[in-house]
């Protein structure tokens, strides 16, 4: 691969510049040297050849674009010259054949997990207390301030930090002269088999679409029966629309032996908040003590469910970390384990493969069904998927949605699609599993928490300190740059891959062993920063 540019497909029109390229640089492409008549800043695209007004364009082989005018060979693209264009569904092509990668190195591999009653291995054995209603974040705030310190829970590092102030400030000096340093105060943790304690707050559980406090049900039910969780206690007013019914049903649902300690509190019935809340510690406290028996054993690898997801995206995420997501995800698959692919606005333009890739036409037919009806609703709203790149990815080279698609697709590989589930909808299937959730990193990542996933690899091209409350999240650099500046976020380097130090196979091999030391209790960078981030997605409207 050359390090200055590359050509992703044979019949792409456009080339990638891997490094800053001037005006009047001279590259050697196809057989044939053209001249650039732009400067072309790295991770954005040129012309390869002249593109009259009206021209299809494509990369990664799919069709991701239309020239607004006309652009030279050699030419800048940019959000003034192309529009985004992607080809329509058409039937599933059912001549789809994949060859599988050689496993033989991974067949006998392990983690040390948790193994739960439904057979399933955690990766974590964390404690949640969840609120069903925003009523009681209060509440859930008030057990979090009295719990984590005391028992050892707490990362602060910059308590000390604010302590010094404060003595600064009473001392007449100045605070300015106050240097800020990384050490903690240092408590020992009480119960050593708990990786922590979870304290989800949200905004939904009433006032808002019947179909959205369902959904949110649905998505506490999938936190509560995650093998990452040990148990729960869980906060109710009493008078919302999530009633614990109805968590108690989708519970039954997802795990119907569930033998895991649970504890339901709720206010109206208290005899005064101070009693709830002590109730509510009380509880945790003790099944804190249950949680704490529980000990890692062996796992087979195919117990991995890993969720695939791509944030702050730049140029560089579909030519470096997708696609080595993606040399993992295939070896997952035939390995028997279950990758998930999710982020179903950042499918656009690459819905055909998809299709052509299910297992059968019933797979093939939700897909379209779910992606519809997600698009049409959109519409309906004034917005479309084609508005889905921020600022930041067009600022790094992705200028239409089909080109940021395609390449965020390449986290799911080639390997044939399992199983398509909308949004809460459990994974039960091995093989690739598509996941209904939005473009946004923390829905996203949230919903395949929810929906099972008990590890998650996270790519980034600029840059994101993204976690998870009960699932392990490693941050993939795009490329060195971002490695370097950002090392306290980021878990693993992608970046050898445009320098052409790596091979995504070689690559593919250190991100699979560092997937299963953090499945055996390795902590990421988001687990070391506490970054337990957790949004629910609000599908509905508030009444």
């Amino acid at each position: 691969m050359s390090t200055r540019h590359l050509i992703i497909h044979n019949s792409d029109n456009c080339a990638v510049a891997l490094t800053n390229l001037e005006v009047g640089e001279q590259l050697a492409i196809n057989e044939n040297v053209i001249t650039l008549v732009d400067a072309i800043p790295a991770k954005h695209k040129f012309a390869i050849a002249d593109m009259p007004k009206g021209t299809q364009i494509y990369q990664y082989g799919v069709l991701v674009g239309e020239a607004l005018s006309d652009i030279p060979v050699g030419g800048l693209m940019t959000i003034e010259n192309v529009v985004h264009r992607a080809e329509e569904m058409r039937e599933r092509n059912a001549n789809f054949n994949w060859t599988a990668p050689n496993i033989d190195n991974w067949k006998t591999r392990t983690f040390k997990g948790f193994k739960r009653e439904d057979g399933q291995f955690g990766t974590q054995n964390v404690w949640l207390v969840i609120p069903l209603v925003f009523c009681e974040n209060r509440n859930v705030s008030v057990i979090e301030q009295s719990m984590l310190e005391e028992l050892g829970f707490a990362q602060n590092k910059y308590r000390n930090f604010v302590k010094n102030l404060s003595k600064a400030y009473q001392d007449g000096s100045a605070i300015d002269k106050v240097e800020f340093t990384t050490e903690e105060s240092q408590v020992t943790r009480m119960f050593k088999q708990v990786d922590g304690i979870r304290f989800l707050r949200h905004t939904g559980g009433c006032g808002g679409a019947s179909s959205d406090c369902e959904a949110l049900s649905g998505l506490l039910a999938g936190y509560v029966t995650s093998p990452n969780v040990a148990g729960a206690t869980i906060l109710s007013l009493g008078c919302q629309k999530t009633q614990f019914e109805m968590l108690k049903r989708d519970i039954e649902a997802r795990c119907p032996n569930y033998s895991r300690p649970m504890y339901f509190l709720e206010q109206q019935k208290s005899a005064s908040e101070e009693s709830m809340v002590s109730q509510a510690i009380r509880a945790t406290f003790e099944g804190l003590t249950i949680a704490n028996k529980a000990t890692r054993e062996e796992a087979p690898i195919s117990a991995i469910k890993l969720g695939l997801e791509c944030g702050g995206s730049d140029g560089f995420s579909g030519i470096s970390a997708n696609p080595l997501i993606g040399v993992v995800s295939d070896r997952l698959s035939a390995l028997g384990a279950s990758p998930v692919l999710a982020e179903f606005p950042e499918l656009c333009g690459v819905e055909q493969n998809i299709v052509d890739r299910c297992l059968n036409d019933d797979v093939a037919n939700k897909f379209r069904r779910v992606i519809g009806a997600y698009a049409d609703r959109a519409e309906a709203l004034g917005e479309g998927f084609d508005n889905n790149p921020s600022f930041g990815n067009i600022k790094d080279g992705l200028i239409t949605d089909a080109i940021k698609s395609a390449g965020a697709a390449r986290k799911g590989g080639t390997a044939p699609v399992a199983a398509i589930l909308d949004y809460t909808e459990q994974i039960t299937e091995p093989g690739l599993n598509l996941l209904n959730t939005p473009g946004n990193d923390v829905e996203s990542t949230t919903a395949m928490a929810g929906s099972g996933c008990n590890v998650i690899v996270f790519s980034t091209g600029l840059g994101t300190p993204t976690g998870n409350p009960v699932t392990p999240v490693i941050k993939i650099a795009t490329n060195n740059a971002l490695s370097e500046r950002l090392p306290d976020i980021i878990d693993f380097n992608a970046g050898p891959i445009i320098s052409g130090e790596k091979s995504l196979e070689e690559m593919a091999d250190e991100l699979l062993e560092l997937i299963l030391d953090v499945a055996s209790g390795k902590k990421t960078k988001a687990m070391i920063l506490d970054q337990n981030d957790f949004i629910p997605w609000k599908r509905g409207l508030s009444l």
